[in-house]
């Protein structure tokens, strides 16, 4: 074998070591049982060595695979050292959702149970996407991620958004002001901002249905 083929050999192997060197560094730096995406490797070295050096981390036990292309760091049940968790799949959909840029939020019927508009709690976690439908199956918890319109999602993360998820689930005609009020409280709004809330969602065409209940509501906060 000639001097630059092993040369070339040997510099090969080097940066394969430092490439699994680099990402158990970070890796080490990283929360226990909170997920993250492969991608965020990928600036230590090429696609194919990173995911070799992650796949012998897995193999290891230094890190879960949760999903395609996501892992997680076990974390130790503080009351029983022994046995460890790697992650929640809600929290797996969420950082799926955040890799992607995909908009994600709690499908109606779960806003509404948080609200206190819907008594029953749903059986399982649903949660609307501008991605593709797709559930996620951590351990024995299972999360389902379903396509929905950016219509729907409008509003991610403010009261506005929330009531109108959970809105969207229910029927005016079976839903009266008073369950409305004891949403608003849930939410921690000024009457000012509740206002503003209620006025924006009567301006939404998706709740056509509910802007004469909305405008009821209005008047009783007045």
């Amino acid at each position: 074998m000639s001097y630059n083929k092993v040369t070339s050999i040997i510099s090969v192997r080097i940066k394969a070591l430092s490439v699994s060197a680099l990402v158990a560094n970070r890796l080490s730096r990283m929360k226990r049982g909170v997920p993250f995406s492969i991608e965020n490797f990928y600036s230590l070295g090429t696609t194919t060595s990173v995911q070799k050096a992650m796949s012998r981390l897995a193999q290891t036990g230094e890190v879960v695979r949760v999903a395609k292309g996501f892992y997680s760091r076990p974390k130790p049940l503080p009351s029983i050292p022994s046995i460890k968790i790697t992650a929640k799949a809600e929290d797996v959909a969420q950082t799926w959702a955040r890799t992607h840029h995909y908009k994600i939020a709690p499908q109606g019927l779960e806003s509404a149970y948080r609200l206190g508009m819907q008594t029953q709690a749903p059986v399982k976690a649903v949660y609307w996407t501008t991605g593709p439908s797709r559930e996620f199956h951590v351990g024995h918890q299972t999360v389902q991620v379903k396509h929905t319109t950016e219509t729907k999602l409008q509003w991610i993360n403010k009261p506005e958004g929330t009531l109108l998820r959970g809105l969207l689930s229910l029927s005016p005609e079976h839903t009266s002001v008073a369950t409305l009020l004891m949403a608003i409280k849930r939410l921690n709004l000024l009457e000012n901002e509740a206002i503003e809330v209620i006025r924006k969602l009567s301006n939404s065409p998706i709740l056509k249905m509910w802007h004469s209940k909305l405008h009821q509501l209005e008047s009783n906060l007045r």
